[in-house]
């Protein structure tokens, strides 16, 4: 047990049945996730990258997280190439950002997009693929950082050069090979509702405040942390969990 499971252990006496505490954003967003997929569904992991929730502590949440075998098709693209890596998906691709995706028009049924589209460059271009690639009635789902939210706001006031050394200090146990550009550019509610406007989806989103990640493992701090996610509006909780649903229209 390292010491985020000790710390968790400390401040989270539920830790110990399951190891995931009681505003786990993981539980929260993959169970809706698995909610909308069935035996026949095709899925694409939009940036997959090298499967890193199969380093999970908790054997609960890796297999809630894990979506092959419960569907007939996995598929995992990443700009990453260590996506060709990932063991949790049935098919990799390699791609370019900003460019077209290598699938047919109406491939999936349900894209999943998980800490991504904070490093979308490209909004429209972004969601007019996922519009595309998408059945009629599929399923766009992604979990992102709140622009406005406590941690968007400490990540965006943190200069890039000095991003990995801020991530080592306040979350030591996260690998530096996770960490990438962020531009924050579909990460508020303004921003969703324009980029995926109401007469293309369908927008079932809300703003969750999931367990504090970035505390050093200090007590006050999470506590503080806590407190910030209970009292929050909505427009400014820590995450924004998207669900989007393709209307069928021409």
């Amino acid at each position: 047990m390292n010491a985020r499971e000790h710390f968790h252990l400390a401040v989270r006496p539920e830790f110990a049945a399951g190891a995931y505490g009681r505003f786990d954003s993981d539980i929260s967003f993959y169970n809706r996730v698995n909610a909308l997929i069935g035996p026949d569904s095709v899925i694409l992991e939009y940036g997959a990258g090298r499967g890193s929730f199969l380093d999970d502590p908790s054997h609960y949440r890796r297999t809630l997280r894990a979506l092959k075998g419960k569907a007939r098709k996995v598929v995992g693209c990443d700009i990453d190439a260590a996506v060709l890596e990932n063991q949790s998906v049935d098919e990799r691709h390699v791609i370019q950002p900003n460019a077209r995706l290598p699938f047919e028009d109406g491939t999936f049924d349900l894209v999943t997009c998980d800490w991504v589209i904070e490093h979308i460059e490209d909004p429209d271009g972004f969601e007019t693929e996922i519009r595309r690639i998408l059945k009629p009635g599929g399923w766009f789902c992604a979990r992102t950082p709140n622009k406005w939210g406590m941690t968007g706001l400490g990540v965006r006031l943190v200069p890039d050069w000095l991003e990995k050394k801020v991530l080592s200090a306040v979350w030591p146990e996260r690998s530096d090979e996770d960490v990438f550009p962020k531009y924050y550019r579909l990460n508020s509610w303004p921003a969703l509702t324009k980029h995926f406007p109401q007469n293309r989806w369908l927008n079932a989103s809300y703003g969750y405040g999931g367990e504090p990640k970035y505390h050093a493992n200090n007590r006050l701090l999470f506590r503080l942390m806590s407190l910030w996610n209970a009292i929050a509006p909505e427009f400014m909780a820590t995450d924004l969990l998207i669900f989007m649903q393709k209307r069928d229209v021409a």
